[in-house]
């Protein structure tokens, strides 16, 4: 284990496997950075994909062989981790989206950001970092560019 993670939103557990930039940020950066996501967040995924892959015209063979590879490189949190702080991440998140309360919880207990594409996690107290940016972090130059006054 590393001393830097990250946690995953359900939304990037999908681009992983349905996209390139992310899985190819994730096997970048896989030996420096703890990629995480609560159990939810995989359930999530495997409850949507099947549908989105049959629109794109993916069989489920192909499913099962993209979720391996993505479980391989992202630790699953047990809800054992995040119920226990329910209420506290309910508190930041409950009024714009209550079912992504595991995910703040997560990245309360691990003390680190979240990657997501979802704005509902924008302003709930917790460091939210978009694919678009999330090189930076997972760069370690977070701080860069920023001045001292």
């Amino acid at each position: 284990m590393t001393s830097r993670r990250i946690v995953l939103d359900a939304n990037i557990l999908i681009r992983a496997m349905l996209g390139v930039k992310v899985g190819k940020l994730l096997t970048e950066y896989a030996e420096s950075i703890d990629f995480c996501a609560p159990s939810v967040a995989f359930e999530d995924a495997e409850a949507n994909l099947p549908g989105i892959m049959a629109k794109r015209g993916i069989g489920p063979t192909a499913l099962s062989l993209g979720l391996d590879a993505v479980r391989l490189l992202v630790e699953e949190i047990p809800s054992e981790v995040t119920e226990p702080i329910q209420e506290k991440a309910l508190q930041r998140i409950g009024r714009r989206d209550p079912d992504d309360w595991p995910i703040v919880a997560a990245a309360l207990a691990l003390d680190c950001p979240i990657w997501t594409e979802d704005k509902d996690f924008f302003g709930a107290g917790v460091a939210t970092w978009t694919s678009e940016l999330v090189e930076i972090y997972l760069r370690g130059d977070e701080s860069l560019g920023v001045a001292d006054d």
